[in-house]
C-alpha cells in the first residue's frame, strides 16, 4: 500500500462516514435533504473506490474501507447520537480491528 492509495482511502472513508451520518441524521428527523445529502455522499464514495479497487485490488480496497468504517462509524454513533454496543458486537468490532491489521501486513500476492 503506498502514500496515494492511503490518501484516497482516507477520502473515500472520510466521504461514507457523512454518508452514514447523514443517513442517521435522517432517520432521526425524516428531512429529505439529508436522505438526498447521504446518497449524494455514498455515489462520490463509491466512484473514488472504483479508483482504489484498480490500484489495490478488490479484495484489498474494500476490506480496508469496510473495517475502518465499521470502526469509525462506531465512534460517531457512541459520540454524537449516544448509541452503545453489546459485548458481544464491541467483541465483533475488536475482531475486525484485529483482522485490518493483519492485512496491512506485507505480503507476496499483488496488492
Amino acid at each position: 500500500m503506498n502514500l496515494a492509495f492511503g490518501l484516497w482511502m482516507l477520502l473515500a472513508t472520510t466521504i461514507f462516514l457523512g454518508g452514514a451520518t447523514a443517513s442517521r441524521a435522517y432517520v432521526s428527523n425524516n428531512h429529505l435533504g439529508m436522505l438526498l445529502l447521504a446518497l449524494g455522499l455514498y455515489v462520490i464514495g463509491n466512484i473514488i473506490m472504483v479508483k482504489l479497487m484498480r490500484e489495490g485490488g478488490l479484495g484489498l480496497a474494500i476490506s480496508l474501507s469496510a473495517i475502518v468504517q465499521l470502526v469509525m462509524v462506531n465512534v460517531i454513533a457512541f459520540t454524537v447520537f449516544g448509541e452503545r454496543l453489546s459485548l458481544t458486537q464491541a467483541a465483533g468490532v475488536l475482531l475486525g480491528i484485529v483482522a485490518m491489521g493483519l492485512m496491512l501486513f506485507p505480503a507476496s500476492g499483488k496488492a
